[in-house]
């Protein structure tokens, strides 16, 4: 664990982390539960820095079943899900509070949103800053270096701190 950052207090057993314990990731994502010869097994829970959790039941390493529950509380549901999915762009909190009037835009489901800093992107878990080519989280705490792929996307699909002019746009005549 040294090598890695993590750390883990709790039960062990021949030298192996066995029993109840507490084990956290260097990215500060923690798990809480029982473990068999190092591995989550039993009952535990991943507690994310956002706020996020996942509880589940683990069976050498893997999930036999769990549930995911959001920062803000919306508890996912595989079979029922009624949120951002192909069909309805809703925010959580659309759905719960209902739309706003129309010209008011909600562009995330934190009502006021966080404000993007000069230049950045919002990726959902932090700001990526195109020229660094890194995410930081919304504590500017260092999340990762964004590959190819990644600053791709984000460039493409995220929420933006500066404002373009989207829509319609009249040509210009060609002079002579």
């Amino acid at each position: 664990m040294e090598y890695t950052g993590s750390n883990y207090v709790g039960e062990r057993k021949n030298g192996r982390l066995e029993g109840r314990g507490v084990y956290t990731l260097p990215t500060d994502t923690r798990y809480e539960g029982e473990l068999k010869d190092g591995m989550f097994h039993g009952s535990g829970s991943l507690y994310f820095p956002n706020g996020s959790k996942y509880e589940a039941v683990w069976k050498n390493g893997l999930v036999i079943e769990g549930k995911y529950t959001f920062a803000d509380g919306l508890t996912y549901e595989e079979d029922d899900w009624k949120y951002c999915d192909g069909y309805d762009r809703h925010f959580y909190t659309e759905i719960i509070d209902g739309l706003k009037p129309a010209g008011r835009s909600q562009l995330t489901n934190l009502i006021p949103p966080l404000k993007i800093p000069k230049g950045c992107y919002d990726c959902g878990d932090g700001f990526y800053n195109p020229e660094t080519r890194v995410v930081n989280d919304y504590d500017n705490k260092f999340l990762r270096n964004a590959d190819d792929d990644e600053h791709n996307w984000i460039v493409r699909t995220c929420r933006k701190e500066w404002d373009e002019h989207v829509g319609f746009q009249e040509k210009k005549p060609i002079s002579l």
